[in-house]
């Protein structure tokens, strides 16, 4: 068996794969690849400025919470 085989999206690094398990992230990968972005209406009354959840904190009038 080839160690050497590329990396998969979605895969630990270095981790050996089985072939299963390597199908199933290619799979994963192409079904992603493929999803159209859902066409959602603007949020209302949602924090202001760029999306908190994204860097893990949320902040309301200066204190800020970490999940």
């Amino acid at each position: 068996m080839d160690d050497h085989q590329p990396e998969i999206e979605g895969a630990a690094p270095g981790k050996p794969l089985t072939p299963a398990a390597r199908r199933a992230l290619q799979e994963a990968a192409a079904r992603r690849a493929a999803a159209q972005p859902a066409d959602l209406p603007p949020e209302d009354g949602g924090p202001s400025g760029q999306e908190p959840t994204r860097f893990g904190d949320w902040e309301r009038k200066g204190v800020a919470y970490d999940f």
